[in-house]
């Protein structure tokens, strides 16, 4: 008996793995209570709930429409309650409390500065104030005997004007805690190629960004991300799926696009639950993620937003071990897709990667010697 002999992991070998998180949104994870405390404090009456348990049962059936547009329409009530530094500050050090408790070592959090003024904070006070949080999750999780390490995105809203003006506020903060930028809201009518002077601008600062593409609008949004924009991931990218054939022989040919995105090692920034959620993919084991892993795209896997989809990476990688009989040599070959992927130095990378994720799974892969 080896290593090589199939063992699923158990639920509890999922929770310890190191895992690597690079879609998530900061604003679609808040926990159902510190929603209600928050919104008790600023006043806000319009929380379809009241109850912890009640309030996140509504944000995951709300979420559960099938249209990215209706998934989108809860975000409301998330960013009404995170207008004030205090509420920035708590929100994103829960954020990274969770995450590491959940086991992941290194994060990616995305979030729009621009959704957070109304209660009069400048652009820089939410950044300064998101990326305190973050170091006092990190702090708290170390406490907890957990390790965790950050990092944030800068979000610009496709359908707004403010594209360069955060693309800068995202430059100006790279080496304090920012580590990339990235452009989300519905796809269809606010291509990328709308955003131009902000990619060009952090192309020419040598800064890194990915883009919301291919979630619910097909390959021209990949193709525009890619070929127009320059991006460097691809957020979400399910729908590379439409430029692969599976004839019934189960012989496969991809497109000139897939084929590119291949070739060129593009991460996909996938997000099986959330996928369901918008209906970009109809079951976890019908996921593009499963033929993508097949043939060797450069696959990650993420919540994209815990709250509405009531899941965890975990969770994610649970569900995936169930559909696609995947192991912990998979789910290592995932998280090490990801780290390859991050933002952050390539040193700094390669650190994580044989000093921290290698040695996490070699051990919870040895553990069967010694039951």
């Amino acid at each position: 008996m080896t290593s090589q002999t199939y063992r699923p992991p158990t639920p509890d070998q999922i929770g310890r793995a190191p895992k690597v998180l690079l879609h998530d949104h900061l604003d679609g994870g808040l926990r159902p209570g510190t929603i209600i405390e928050l919104a008790r404090e600023a006043g806000y009456e319009a929380l379809p709930e009241h109850e912890s348990d009640k309030l996140g049962l509504w944000f995951r059936e709300a979420a559960d429409s099938g249209s990215l547009e209706r998934y989108l329409e809860t975000f409301a009530h998330t960013c009404a309650v995170m207008q004030t530094r205090d509420a920035l500050v708590r929100v994103a050090a829960e954020c990274a409390e969770d995450l590491a408790a959940d086991g992941v070592v290194y994060a990616e959090v995305r979030y729009a500065p621009e959704q957070h003024l109304e209660a009069g904070l400048t652009l820089e006070e939410v950044v300064e104030a998101v990326n305190e949080g973050f170091r006092e999750g990190e702090r708290r999780a170390r406490a907890d005997g957990n390790r965790i390490r950050v990092g944030a995105l800068l979000t610009a809203m496709r359908h707004a004007a403010r594209a360069l003006e955060i693309a800068e506020l995202a430059n100006s903060y790279r080496d304090s805690g920012v580590v990339g930028f990235d452009i989300a809201g519905a796809e269809a009518g606010f291509p990328p190629t709308r955003h131009l002077d902000a990619f060009e601008y952090l192309k020419r600062e040598n800064n890194h960004f990915t883009i919301h593409a291919g979630e619910a609008f097909g390959l021209p949004s990949i193709w525009q991300a890619l070929q127009w924009c320059g991006a460097d991931r691809l957020g979400h990218g399910v729908r590379i799926i439409d430029d692969i054939e599976v004839a019934e022989d189960g012989s496969v040919e991809l497109g000139r696009l897939a084929a590119y995105v291949r070739d060129k090692r593009v991460p996909l920034e996938l997000c099986p639950s959330s996928n369901l959620q918008t209906g970009a993919a109809t079951s976890i084991a019908e996921h593009p993620i499963g033929l993508l892993r097949k043939l060797h795209f450069r696959a990650t896997v993420n919540t994209d937003n815990r709250l509405m989809s009531g899941t965890s990476m975990s969770r994610e990688f649970e569900l995936l071990v169930d559909a696609f009989a995947y192991t912990l040599d998979d789910m290592q070959w995932f998280t090490v897709n990801a780290m390859k992927s991050a933002f952050i130095p390539f040193d700094e990378r390669l650190a994580m990667i044989n000093d921290v994720i290698k040695p996490g799974y070699a051990e919870l892969k040895s553990e069967w010697l010694f039951k």
